[in-house]
């Protein structure tokens, strides 16, 4: 008899459940099919995967290059591998979307057919990633969308913080004119310096995704003295982005541990510096920095200099002579957190010609009058709604790095498509907080008794390495970029690591017999006949003690024994041998398809005499 502390049989119709097994699609804040996509690219259908990704990230050949890779770390295949006692490397994701985007054919005549105007008007403000993927999503639908950016060309921090070796400017002229070619009214160079004035023209909605354009400084002693010998980071790349800065000092110091600082100091190097090294509070392993970011900068003969504290710019009759740094250690206390104590070794002193500050970056609203009803908090971030990212003025709604302060491009998009929604209920009269969630749909792979429509072997090659430029020429011109992506053999290879987490093992109780010829091929020991129980004891009675709390069992209703299957989800190797070798069929593999919430008709009440009927 069932006890109340038993765990319940898992309810399959829930979305969010086999959407937490499809590790690196949960870790994308845009929720991009990723084995889907990958898929596609071992079949040499490279189009498909590039708009599966459009779909969703709106910028695959950018974000091929520059993600912050938050699906990788998610990765399956990184706590699975075997790699010879070395650390496993998960699936290179995001190289192999960029793939997709370099591979693919034309693909203007796959974009969206635009509506008929439905009469409303929507203003973006700043042409970066989120307020593009508003305009992506609205545009369609009938909405005239307006965009305004004071630079000349759209992409926003995409075109002005990320230098050419890293991402070409092909890339983004293509990426963003996929969208502007939709029929957004882009307003080039006209930078907006007033919310009221804006807001005074009568656009039914306004989309404020500006990023956070202002580099934090750093008020320590001699700053005001060399002033013209440093330079705030993100000023800095920008400058060299458009061509105002071609050259810089020999001797460079970069002050910070973030990507932004990674990129200072490889530009930096490219522009002439001889001696340039990054200059960091905390120790390596801490800094915010993407480990990628750092392993290229000190490729590239950058040295990592960790726990040095800046006390002071030196100088001599205005002249920059360099820098004193404090040296520290971290010291943790009994709850783990961190403080930085000097170590009581001398100041150490570097020179330098130019400092480059890379220290962080923060929200600058000057041109939101402070008494048009936006609230900001203490911080200076607007007061938005969680998920509706609707702001105290109901019709202004935020996004992006202007949002909840910096993050990464993947999450502006994933920003701006929950904006579009809410945009999309507001201007049509209903509540932004009321809205569908995502639905999901599972689908049999069978083709025939035991086959299946996916290739399931399981790959044990190691990640592959992805070609670079030679040093002498990448290091000799800024434009040129440095990684050169994957062959289409070396994509093959690499697409075929991907352990297809979205075909999902479904379970059905009823036509199972216990015989135990699952438990006995799992090659990862995740299956599991048991008594039911309370969940910390169960996990640990499992043929292979699931330790990892994050990631929900899979367990059956009691079946005729009165036992329960319990599953694993978190080791699981989705090879099909379980249901391979069920005589009953009592296992299947089907394929997980999320279909997130999205702009337009299907998420809106259905409203008759004012009454609400349903939610499509």
């Amino acid at each position: 008899m069932a006890q109340e502390t038993d765990l319940q049989p898992t309810n399959l119709t829930d979305p969010t459940y086999f959407h937490k097994v499809v590790d690196c699609q949960w870790a994308c804040p845009a929720h991009t099919p990723v084995p889907e996509y990958i898929r596609l690219i071992g079949q040499g259908r490279y189009s498909d995967a590039y708009m599966i990704n459009w779909v969703s990230n709106v910028f695959p050949g950018v974000l091929g290059r520059t993600c912050d890779r938050p699906c990788e770390p998610a990765c399956r295949r990184g706590r699975v591998e075997e790699n010879n006692g070395e650390k496993p490397e998960p699936v290179a994701i995001c190289r192999l979307k960029r793939v997709a985007a370099d591979m693919k054919d034309d693909v203007k005549g796959r974009m969206p057919t635009v509506a008929a105007r439905n009469g409303k008007r929507i203003a973006c403000v700043g042409a970066g990633p989120a307020s593009l993927t508003v305009a992506r999503d609205l545009v369609p639908l009938g909405y005239e969308v307006t965009v305004f950016d004071g630079e000349a060309k759209a992409g926003g921090f995409i075109r002005s913080q990320i230098p050419r070796f890293r991402l070409p400017e092909s890339v983004i002229d293509e990426e963003t004119g996929y969208i502007l070619d939709l029929g957004v009214d882009f307003k080039s160079s006209q930078r907006v310096d007033s919310m009221s004035a804006l807001m005074a023209q009568g656009y039914d909605a306004v989309f404020v995704g500006c990023g956070a354009p202002r580099g934090r400084d750093l008020e320590i002693p001699g700053r005001q003295e060399v002033a013209a010998h440093i330079h705030i980071g993100i000023d800095w790349l920008a400058s060299v982005s458009f061509g105002h800065i071609t050259s810089i000092a020999q001797r460079v110091i970069v002050l910070g541990g973030g990507n932004t600082a990674m990129d200072c100091c490889r530009s930096a190097r490219r522009l002439g510096g001889a001696d340039v090294k990054v200059i960091v509070r905390s120790g390596f392993e801490e800094m915010k920095a993407s480990p990628w970011e750092k392993e290229d900068a000190v490729h590239e003969g950058i040295p990592i200099i960790n726990f040095h504290v800046p006390k002071s710019f030196e100088h001599q009759d205005g002249k920059l002579l360099g820098m004193k740094f404090e040296v520290v250690k971290a010291v943790y206390d009994e709850k783990g957190r961190r403080s930085l104590v000097p170590t009581g070794a001398p100041d150490v002193f570097f020179e330098c010609d130019t400092v480059l500050l890379a220290v962080g970056q923060e929200n600058a609203f000057p041109w939101i009058e402070r008494d048009c009803g936006i609230e900001f908090d203490r911080w200076g971030l607007p007061v938005l709604g969680k998920d509706t990212f609707q702001s105290t003025v109901p019709r202004v709604f935020f996004g992006g790095d202007a949002a909840f302060g910096p993050k990464n491009i993947i999450t502006a998009v994933a920003h701006g498509h929950e904006a579009a929604v809410s945009i999309d209920l507001f201007v049509n009269g209903q509540e932004t907080s009321r809205r569908p969630a995502p639905t999901t749909n599972l689908m049999s792979q069978k083709m025939g008794i035991h086959e299946w429509s996916y290739h399931n072997d399981v790959s044990i090659d190691t990640r592959f390495k992805v070609p670079w430029a030679k040093a002498e020429i990448a290091l000799a011109n800024i434009r040129v970029e440095v990684e050169l992506g994957f062959d289409a053999a070396t994509a093959f290879r690499e697409a075929s690591r991907c352990l297809n987490c979205d075909v999902q093992t479904v379970f059905t109780k009823e036509t199972c017999i216990e015989c135990d010829a699952c438990v006995d091929i799992c090659p990862m020991d995740c299956i599991t006949f048991t008594t039911n129980g309370e969940e910390a004891d169960l996990r640990t009675r499992l043929n292979a003690p699931a330790l990892h709390a994050g990631q929900d069992l899979y367990v059956s209703g009691t079946l005729k024994t009165g036992k329960v299957m319990v599953k694993d989800e978190d080791v699981c190797l989705h090879c099909g041998l379980c249901a391979e070798r069920c005589p009953t069929g009592a296992w299947d593999m089907q394929k997980f398809l999320l279909n997130t919430t999205q702009a337009g008709p299907q998420c809106r009440d259905i409203k008759i005499d004012n009454r609400v009927l349903e939610t499509v």
